[in-house]
């Protein structure tokens, strides 16, 4: 059974942007060193700011809308999660997620280079995306991770985010909650623009699940950190970490503010 995240913490999981891999249409030949070294620092940078771990996460462009990864695609993405694991220390949690949905791909590198969690962005139900719609199929996911002795790698899966809306709608995000539990997520990400939204959400997932962890997927910002974090058990934290905006390297000193705030939150 999974640890990570656990039920009633302050876990900040710090985003690891990568440029396309190759396997993939938009990546540059002989960029792939660098993605390994920039992911690296970026690790570092977070641990050194007091964050809790990273999600290293495909940024491909394009993508398929099925459990499946390019050869070429799934082995850099273990060259890049072998690299973090290796230069962090073992308190340091590091997660995998390989864009749009490819699930096993993401279990079998975070198990092979000793990741704790892969972020699953569609787990039940489907998700209309910007490539197609996104069809997982959990009980391959679960038959997966049982079989490569996965158990120790957490699961945590959109139910309401940027990445996943329940397709034709007819679920409230907290009935999203339960189908995710049920199908073995050991926990659940969702985030909305508008805060007071955020909480009500959360709410809503703690009345229907009391002991299942909830990550904030997105929208924290040095501003509102302790407010959503008072109330989730951990988040997803990006843009206002990284130094040139989106997609940059995560800057220290900004990590730092970031938990200089989510430590004044009373537990």
């Amino acid at each position: 059974m999974a640890d990570f995240p656990r039920r009633g913490g302050t876990t900040v999981i710090g985003m690891v942007h990568l440029r396309p891999l190759p396997g993939t249409p938009f990546h540059r030949d002989g960029t792939l060193e660098e993605t390994v070294d920039s992911a690296v620092r970026s690790a570092l940078a977070l641990e050194r700011g007091g964050a809790h771990g990273c999600l290293i996460q495909t940024v491909d462009r394009v993508y398929s809308v099925a459990d499946e990864s390019d050869p070429a695609r799934t082995a850099a993405m273990g060259l890049v999660a072998d690299a973090v694991v290796r230069a962090t220390g073992s308190d340091f949690h590091v997660g995998v997620q390989m864009m749009r949905n490819a699930v096993s791909a993401s279990l079998g590198v975070a198990k092979v280079t000793g990741g704790s969690f892969v972020r699953v962005g569609a787990l039940v139900g489907q998700t209309l995306s910007p490539h197609g719609m996104v069809t997982p199929d959990p009980l391959r996911v679960m038959a997966y991770r049982r079989s490569i002795a996965g158990e120790d790698i957490g699961v945590i899966a959109d139910i309401d985010s940027m990445h996943f809306w329940w397709f034709g709608g007819g679920k409230t995000t907290a009935e999203v909650a339960k189908a995710a539990w049920s199908a073995g997520a050991d926990a659940v990400s969702l985030c909305h623009p508008d805060d007071d939204t955020t909480l009500r959400m959360i709410d809503s997932v703690r009345a229907a699940a009391p002991d299942l962890p909830v990550v904030l997927a997105g929208h924290t910002h040095h501003g509102n950190a302790a407010r959503l974090l008072a109330a989730a058990d951990g988040a997803f934290v990006g843009s206002c970490l990284e130094g040139d905006g989106w997609g940059s390297e995560i800057d220290a000193a900004r990590v730092e503010e970031y938990m200089d705030a989510v430590r004044q939150i009373p537990r």
